[in-house]
């Protein structure tokens, strides 16, 4: 398991909309090409999505299509 520690080095970016207490979904690329995706108010043990660079690639595809279905 991935923790936000272990990102240490990679280049993190941080969604436009953040809440009002700075919390934001933030993400980067791994060496291996997988993306990282994590909430930036956790700590250093906070934990860390993965995604394959295919399956990153289908959740940005459905969210510009607005392919979501409302939970």
């Amino acid at each position: 398991m991935i923790r936000k520690k272990d990102l240490e080095g990679i280049a993190v970016f941080k969604a436009a909309a953040c809440g009002p207490d700075g919390a934001c979904v933030g993400f980067g690329t791994l060496p291996d090409g997988s993306i990282a995706v994590f909430n930036t108010t956790d700590d250093d043990h906070g934990p860390v999505v993965v995604f394959t660079p295919a399956e990153w690639n289908a959740f940005l595809l459905g969210a510009r299509t607005s392919n979501f279905i409302p939970a």
